[in-house]
Order: structure tokens, then sequence, then C-alpha cells
């Protein structure tokens, strides 16, 4: 990297999270103001949008190429009070905690607590969620059964695809307009709130155009004042870009980049959706001014090098939104897994791998930073050497990029009624979820604790940790003859706790429909134009709402050693199991051994134990696929975990499998850490046992020792598993490539390993900043070599 490129990252490196008020302050004299009880709630929406986007400060940072922050500085991380308002011992909390801290002055402090919260308690979305779901779903939440992300963080994990490249936002008004006219008043009931939809629609198009223009504005007068004659150029060219675009189309590589990052502004400024938006495709979208650019000589390759890079430090300069409570536990990072898809197929199943594919590998290999998040997509129509590109990078320790599959990817989305040509312009967002950029709503609800509701079924409805009955009677464990009877009341259970949460979701869907719908974000995705109706409401093309399941390999396990124990070679009785369980083990050392040691895992390629695995994944399907969400389309199933595994786990006592109170569940399809003993080929191959085609994302970690990677025949060996996993249909896979003592040393001394990545789910940290559980849990995952 160039200087100017290795000063603006380590601007970016140096800079501190911390809280700003900006916006909580901007959107709560809005609101104050009266004006929104004139208005209809997507113009009162609207009309916020367009008064945030007058009144931020306009950031210009020194020597950088692309311009706008969500903040006023760089990581000055905004508040959603209307989302989610912060009380004062949140502010103190997130001041001190030692890891995922954002520091908050004491006069934000007072701010907070004599001005906004006052107006926003019982108005926020989160206060009124809690009010309205029944007591089932808050007993279910509070004992760690599910979390829910939209009590923080707004509906989310949609991406942009190509149409802002081919309009400008006054095309997206020309598009609104016709619309408009096209209302049926006669014989539409709908036709006035759609129209107000629309009206929000056209304010927000102004808003963000004039968003540009005071950058241009700022641009124009530093120009003037600038001695640096190249510099100067510089400002003045960035001045022309933002009055250019986006109220029209880009024509320049660079006016591209610019015209992405201001809706990626606008998208987060208006909401605070939950992760990944982000550009999606960049090496197909950018592919056409690239190549344009080099032909007419406007742009070299170290100039298109240089401006990726720049536009790499703008999203390293946006932590996530802080978190709190269980949100925090389920999602405690500073990622905001905005991630960059590269390769795959082209809309006609051709190979989408080019130059410019390998231009961004560069940039993320060079750049280390850990946003953007980004993936490679990998098809069979791919060449080996994109595959082996990036595990040139992975090998370095970086945990990026991931690797997903295309192929499988495309038949999980035909599979849920997205058409082909859409499928193959889609990929993954967030940590692993497959999804159409542009057409789709594709939102994650929470996490679901599989693992919980056997130890629920195990205590006929009681969670042991309270002693509260929140689940139903299926029965005591102890009078269970047969293992199919032990199933059959799991599954029960499993049936009860997914139906108060889909529940409770319909009724969230409705709630951020009605209350705080999303009209610029509208704009970006088809069909709500079209359609005349929010993003939040069911506007869009495709509309999925998913449950991400975690646990598989713990309670695969859990199950395998009850069968093998206690039913088919009556070891122990159930008793004696439970009566283990509640002393977490203490005393009963030889039997938990047994549990432990002794009992088929799942991550060996062993049928008894994968068998009961594909049991496991085939009741959670069976009660969440195909059920209606409020919006038009589905709920659909996910197997990721963030970091919730360890949240999870710390509300589970000690578990059949051989696991202690407290301990981390496993995360994706991953196996129990440390119970795979029998190479990474077994891994894969129990991992594709499963249906991925069934799901909307599966996350696979594997941890290899630096060895493996450190030469070419290496690299081909895990090229080959990569393609093996892939020909049975696994969606994703991702590596650690570290050794277990690199990271103790790192954990008894971290100022020496500040700098250590490493990847914990679908996503990538700095090893220092997770907390100690999660550390260990890293730590204890299989070292994998062939």
């Amino acid at each position: 990297m160039n200087d100017r490129i290795r000063k603006i990252r380590q601007q970016s490196l140096d800079a501190d999270p911390v809280i700003s008020l900006e916006r909580g302050t901007l959107i709560t004299e809005f609101y104050k103001s009266g004006q929104t009880e004139k208005l209809s709630v997507p113009m009162a929406r609207a009309m916020a949008f367009k008064y945030l986007l007058e009144n931020k400060i306009i950031c210009i940072n020194d020597d950088e190429l692309i311009v706008g922050e969500r903040g006023p500085k760089p990581k000055a991380t905004p508040t959603y009070p209307e989302i989610c308002t912060h009380t004062d011992k949140d502010f103190e909390i997130l001041h001190n905690r030692e890891k995922v801290w954002f520091k908050v002055s004491d006069k934000d402090r007072e701010i907070q607590k004599n001005n906004i919260s006052p107006f926003w308690s019982g108005r926020s979305i989160r206060d009124r969620i809690f009010k309205e779901v029944d007591s089932a779903w808050i007993d279910a939440y509070e004992a760690g059964v599910f979390t829910e992300f939209m009590e923080q963080r707004a509906p989310g994990h949609t991406v942009m695809d190509n149409k802002i490249y081919q309009k400008g936002f006054l095309d997206f008004k020309e598009d609104i307009k016709n619309s408009i006219d096209k209302l049926n008043f006669y014989n539409d009931s709908e036709a006035l709130k759609k129209r107000e939809e629309l009206k929000a629609m056209l304010i927000c198009c102004d808003a963000i155009i004039g968003y540009a223009n005071r950058h241009a504005e700022k641009l124009h007068e530093l120009a003037l004042k600038e001695k640096n004659k190249d510099r100067k150029l510089e400002l003045e060219e960035m001045a022309r870009i933002c009055r250019k675009v986006p109220a029209n189309k880009p024509e320049t590589f660079w006016e591209a980049l610019q015209y992405y990052w201001f809706v990626h502004l606008g998208v987060i400024t208006e909401l605070n959706t939950w992760d990944s938006f982000n550009p999606g495709r960049l090496d197909q979208h950018l592919l056409p001014f690239y190549r344009k650019d080099i032909e007419h000589e406007k742009l070299s390759k170290d100039q298109a090098k240089e401006l990726l890079m720049s536009f790499w430090v703008k999203f390293n300069n946006q932590p996530a939104p802080p978190k709190v409570g269980v949100t925090a536990q389920e999602s405690n990072t500073y990622t905001d897994f905005c991630l960059i898809n590269v390769g795959g197929v082209k809309e006609n199943g051709e190979d989408a791998v080019n130059e410019l594919t390998y231009l961004i590998l560069d940039v993320i290999e060079e750049m280390r930073l850990l946003q953007p998040s980004s993936m490679v997509q990998i098809s069979k129509k791919n060449p080996d050497k994109v595959i082996k590109r990036a595990l040139k990078i992975i090998k370095t320790g970086y945990g990026q990029p991931s690797l997903f599959n295309t192929d499988a990817i495309i038949q999980e989305l035909i599979r849920q009624g997205k058409s082909i040509i859409d499928a193959r312009s889609g990929g993954a967002s967030g940590c692993v979820e497959a999804g159409v950029f542009g057409k789709e709503s594709y939102v994650l609800t929470g996490y679901f604790n599989m693992p919980k509701v056997l130890e629920i079924t195990l205590n006929n409805g009681i969670d042991p940790r309270t002693g509260k009955e929140i689940g139903i009677k299926t029965g005591d464990a102890e009078k269970f003859v047969t293992f199919n009877e032990l199933l059959e009341a799991y599954e029960k259970q499993l049936e009860y706790f997914l139906n108060i949460k889909i529940k409770g979701n319909r009724i969230i869907e409705r709630l951020w429909a009605e209350i705080l719908p999303s009209p610029f974000l509208s704009i970006l995705i088809d069909d709500c134009i079209a359609n005349g109706k929010d993003y939040n409401n069911g506007g869009a093309r495709y509309n999925s709402s998913y449950i991400q399941g975690v646990g598989l390999g713990t309670m695969t396990d859990c199950l395998s050693s009850l069968k093998y124990h206690v039913y088919d070679n009556k070891n122990y009785n159930m008793k004696s199991v439970l009566k283990a369980l509640t002393k977490n083990f203490e005393g009963e050392e030889k039997l938990h051994d047994s549990l432990l040691l002794e009992s088929p895992k799942y991550g060996n390629d062993v049928d008894y134990a994968d068998d009961i695995m594909k049991q496991v994944f085939e009741a959670y399907f069976k009660f969440i696929d195909g059920q209606p969400n409020t919006k038009g389309g589905h709920y659909r199933v996910n197997l990721l975990p963030t970091t919730c595994h360890v949240y999870f786990g710390s509300v589970i006592g000690a578990t059949p499998d051989g696991r202690k109170a407290g301990i981390p569940l496993s995360e994706g399809v991953s196996p129990v850490q440390g119970s795979d003993k029998h190479g990474p080929t077994a891994v894969i191959k129990s991992a594709s046992k499963i249906d991925h085609l069934r799901t909307g994302g599966t996350l696979l970690n594997q941890k290899f020792h630096p060895t493996v990677l450190d030469n070419d025949t290496g690299i081909d060996k895990v090229t080959y598993l990569i393609r093996s996993y892939f020909s049975m249909d696994g969606h994703h896979i991702q590596f650690n490539v570290i050794t277990a003592e690199t990271l103790r040393n790192a954990q008894e001394n971290p100022e020496q390993y500040k700098d250590l990545i490493v990847r914990v789910a679908g996503y990538s940290d700095y090893f220092v900043d997770l907390g100690i559980d999660l550390q260990n849990e890293i730590i204890q995952r299989t070292e994998q070599g062939f």
C-alpha cells in the first residue's frame, strides 16, 4: 500500500470507538417538534431522515478519497433511541467494560438521561415489543431458549444489487412518480397508504441528494484553502463527484464507489439495520467501470487499488452500534458483518471470476482490516486458481475470506421460490445467510437454543436453572423405555417453543411495519416502488424470515450418548444420568468419562451419531420451514451462532454429552470442540449428511496448524477438501490457521498480540477483544492436519 493508504488505515485503527449522541439528539428534536402529529408514519420517517441528513456534521478526513461518516468523526457511533433507548446504566457499562467498549462523555450521559431517555421511554420499538409479546415468549426469552434480533436492531440482512450503477436518485424519483400515477383509488383499498409510502420515498431521494451536495460544498471550501496542488485537484474532483452522484448514475470507477458509500450511509442512518448491508457482488458491479476507465486511460490498476483501499477504510470506520443485555451476548463485536462477495457465476450461469476479483483479493490481503468482511463464492464453473488465491490470504492467519458454495446457494434460493436469474445474482450476507441481492427482505429473527429445549424436556417442562415451569409436560424422562419416546418428547417441546418464537415474531414484524418503516431502504429493494409498500411491510419481491439454530453438534452428541449408554447398551439408567447432571458430574467421574469419551460423536463420519444429527435437523426444519410470516413470505432455517453459543451455554447446566455447566455449545454445523478425532475429511462427510439445500445457510469452522498450508502441496490438499465438501452440497467453510499455543500465549500476554485476528463464527475479530469463554472455545477447537 502507498503512504496515503498507510496513513488513513492507521488513523482508522487508532480511532477510539465512542458514543455519539448527534443522531439521537437530532431524531429526538424532530419528534419533539410536533411535526410527526400532522404526518402519516412513512412521511414522518422520511421527514426525520431528511432532518438528520440536513443537520449531521459533514466529516472530511485528511487524504481520504471516499467521503462520508455515519457519525461526526470516524468510529463515532450513533444511537437509535426510537429503537433501543439506552439507560444511564447501559452507558456506564459500555464506557467501562473491558471488551468491545464505547467511551461516553459525562456531557452525553447527562443529555441522554435528561433529554433523550425521558422522551423515548415507552415509545421505543424495544419497549413496545416487550409490552406486546405474551408471557410465554418472555419466559422462554429470559430462560435463553431463544433470542430476538429486532429488539435492538432494525430488520436487515439485505444487500445491494447493481441498480444504483444504472440509475441515479433522479431516475428513482421518476420511477416513484410513475408508481404514484398508476395507483388505482377505485379498486385498491390500500391506495392511500401506498401513496403516503411513495411520497415518503420521494422525500428520501431528495434528502440523499442534498446530503451529497453538502459534502460537495464542504469539499469545495477545503479545495479553496488547500495549498498542495495535487490535493487541491483531488478535492475539486471529489466535489464534482458528490454533485453528480447519487443524483445521477455513475460513469467512472471513482463515482461508482462514492455513490455506493452515500447509499450505505443513508441506509445505516435511517435505521440500524441488523448488520450486513453491503455492496454485494462488488467485482461484478464495478467491472464495467474498471474496464472502461482502464481502456480510456482515466485510471490505472494502482489507482483503482488505491480507491478500493480508501473504500475499505470507510467500512472500518463504522463499528456496529453498541448492543446491551442479551443482544450483546449473542453478537458482542465491533464488526457489522458487511460481507463483500466476489466470484461465483453471472446471471447466465457462466464463470464470474475476473481481473477485478483478484484485485479485490489483493486489497483484502494488504488492508487486513476487520471490516468489511469478505468472502469468495466458489462454483464448479470457477477455476481452482481463485480458491488457491483465497487460501494464500487465509494461511496468513487473518480468517478472511470465508468460502461459499455458489451452486448450493442457487439451489437453496430456487427451492424457496426465487427465479434462477435472481438466485444467480445473489449470494450470502452477514455471517452465512443466503439471499437474493437487491430484491429480498431477508430478516434474521434470532437464535434458537436446541440443547436448552432438551434440558427442559429431560425435566418435564421445567427449566432446572430457575425451577420455573416454562415448557409443556412431555413425561418423566426416567420412565421413557425407548430412545424414540425421548425423541418424541423432545420434538413436542421443540414445536412448542418454536411456535412461541414464531408467534412473537409475527407480532414484532407488524410493529416494525406500522411504527418504523424504512422508506429510504425501500427505494433500493425491488419491488417496493412498484408495489408502493415498505421494505418492512412486504414490499420486496421476496420476504424471508430466518430462525438460526444453535448447538447442533452438542444436541447430537447429547442424544447419541443417551441412546448409546441408556437405551442400546444399558450401561446406565436415565435416573443416574439425570442425577449426575444436577451435580455437574461432581463425584460422578466414571459416568462423566463414559459420556464424554466413550460415546459416538458427530464429526467423525460415524453413522450412529450422524444419523441422530439428521433427525435433530429434520425436526427443527419441519417445525419452521414454510410457516408464513406477515409479509407474504415464509420462515426458513439457518444454522449459525455468531457468539450466541457462548451465551446459550451459560444458561444450560451439565448435558448428557459430558459437557459441564456453563460451557459454550458447539457452533454452526461444526462438531463439539475437540470431539472430531478423525481429521477434516471425516468432518466434512459428517456435516454433509444434512440437506444444506433446505436451509438458508450453515456455518462450518475448521482450524488448521499453519504447517498444513505452508507449501503448494498443502494448499492443493485444502483446495480438494473444499471442492469435496461443496460437491456434497456443503454451504460454507472457513478456516483459522493458527496454533493453540499461539492463542494461549495471546491470552496470557494480550499486549503482545493486539493485532492477532481469528475467525470466530461468521466473522473475524481481534483475539484479545473476545471474552475469555469465547477465547477458550476457539482454543479448544480441534487443530486439523492431513
